[in-house]
């Protein structure tokens, strides 16, 4: 039977537009469908380019209050943030160019604009229009988590959806859930001059982090002004005029109520699924994903998903990764790659950055038993010294053949320290190679240098034949 396309990709975020570019480019017929009128999903309208735009103005703003800090005098600008949503929207406008729609058509690429719905395993419903396929990627990513908290339907609460719609910046602000949005916007909000409460009702802030680097990054976070509430669960949301109120409870069950102009809900992601119609194709899913397999195919073999609809990392350089698989195999059925999570690493970018990679400590401990763990602060750092900016420390985790298997910084551009660990790490190399790589000083890349130079002694010092020369030489 001849179809209509060889791929249709549904949903047009940042999993959808690689999706669509890689099957098109093995040579298949591609169609990309969105329902709603603009590209780029997520990443682009409401995550990862308005937050990271906020997060940068916000920088800006701390920095031009630190004068005496780096030895100048003077007076400190006054922070004016009555345009700052306006910047933030005009910088996501500037991004959508690389990606609009007659980018994709002059690609190759038919762009269709509507809600689909699975038909059969070859077909779907695009607004009373039937297009047939071959295969299929879903790349329709996630939706705001609200939770079933008393009152809060009621309560003209906001998510990462309509946050950065607001015409100004709060005076307050209420965050519920210390997850990595919650707490970038925490950090990003304080540092313009937002009053912020975090509320997390676990034990601390990004609780799927490395224990001893989350307690120093919410050391930094408090000594900047970020109110911090752990162990508190929300049980009541209420609102009264332009005030809005949240009820929280802590493990003893007593009650507090923190209020604040704006509430925003950052408690998770729910996967993208609804009126597609999976049930009639057979596509398994759980509230939190769909199910595919390790070459990311679906339970209906001629279907595949990719990106946060199917997790379980939420980021949007997962998203390419997935999709680019999810395309090559789905076009080279006979030579089909399997998802590699062992190097999988991502940042919080939170004031400083918390970077992760790999196995938190103890998750280490619990799985190998015995590891090494090595650190390196930043205030041991020449360039660190000169920026000021000495708060942060660097973790490596290794097994016991000297191989990385997890590492967390926090500290000034730590995302950018970390992707060397994570090509050590891809590839296997010993952590203490590193330490025979000469880094250009001074960097912060520095940091991995010197801990893997501690390494490089202690493998040395373990080598037998080291061990025999130092005998014979009496040492």
């Amino acid at each position: 039977m001849k179809y209509e396309y060889d791929i249709i990709v549904i949903g047009a975020g940042a999993a959808g537009l690689t999706a669509a570019k890689t099957a098109k480019g093995l040579g298949n017929r591609v169609a990309l469908i969105e329902k709603t009128d603009r590209l780029g999903g997520e990443c682009t309208w409401t995550g990862c380019v308005p937050s990271k735009t906020l997060i940068k103005t916000a920088q800006v703003a701390w920095q031009s209050q630190q004068f005496q800090t780096y030895g100048l005098k003077g007076t400190a600008p006054t922070i004016d943030t009555s345009n700052v949503m306006p910047y933030v929207r005009a910088i996501v406008q500037e991004d959508y160019q690389s990606h609009t729609p007659d980018k994709i058509e002059a690609a190759g690429i038919d762009m269709l604009f509507g809600t689909a719905k699975f038909i059969d395993r070859n077909a779907i419903d695009l607004d009373g229009r039937k297009i047939t396929f071959s295969k299929a990627i879903i790349t329709t990513g996630s939706d705001p988590f609200v939770p079933p908290i008393e009152g809060l339907s009621d309560t003209e609460y906001l998510t990462n959806e309509t946050f950065f719609s607001l015409d100004k910046l709060p005076q307050s602000l209420l965050i519920l859930g210390g997850g990595p949005i919650g707490c970038e916007m925490a950090s990003a909000l304080n540092r313009l001059g937002v009053k912020v409460q975090l509320v997390e009702m676990a034990d601390r802030i990004l609780p799927r982090e490395d224990e001893e680097v989350v307690a120093l990054l919410s050391d930094m976070m408090r000594k900047e002004g970020v109110q911090i509430f752990t162990s508190m669960k929300a049980i009541r949301a209420s609102q009264k005029d332009e005030i809005i109120s949240l009820h929280v409870q802590d493990e003893q069950g007593k009650v507090e109520i923190l209020s604040a102009d704006q509430l925003l809900v950052a408690v998770g992601r729910t996967p993208g699924i609804e009126g597609l119609n999976l049930d009639a194709v057979g596509v398994n899913y759980d509230k939190k994903h769909i199910i595919t397999d390790a070459t990311m195919r679906t339970t209906a073999k001629n279907i595949y998903a990719a990106g946060d609809v199917v997790g379980p990392f939420l980021f949007s350089h997962m998203a390419w990764y997935q999709a680019q698989l999810a395309a090559r195999n789905a076009t080279i059925p006979f030579f089909k790659t399997k998802v590699n999570y062992d190097a999988a690493a991502w940042v919080t970018f939170t004031a400083p950055e918390l970077a992760r990679m790999g196995m938190t400590e103890r998750q280490a401990r619990e799985k190998y038993g015995k590891i090494t763990v090595y650190t390196k602060p930043y205030h041991e750092l020449d360039r660190a010294i000169t920026d000021r900016t000495t708060n942060g420390m660097a973790k490596y985790i290794l097994d016991k053949k000297g191989l990385l298997i997890g590492a967390h910084i926090v500290g000034a551009r730590a995302g950018e320290i970390l992707d060397e660990l994570v090509f050590a790490k891809y590839h296997r190399i010993p952590f203490y190679t590193i330490g025979s790589i000469v880094h250009v000083y001074p960097t912060y890349s520095e940091m991995n240098w010197h801990a893997a130079k501690k390494a490089y002694i202690d493998h040395l010092e373990k080598n037998i034949f080291i061990k025999i020369v130092r005998k014979i030489m009496g040492k």
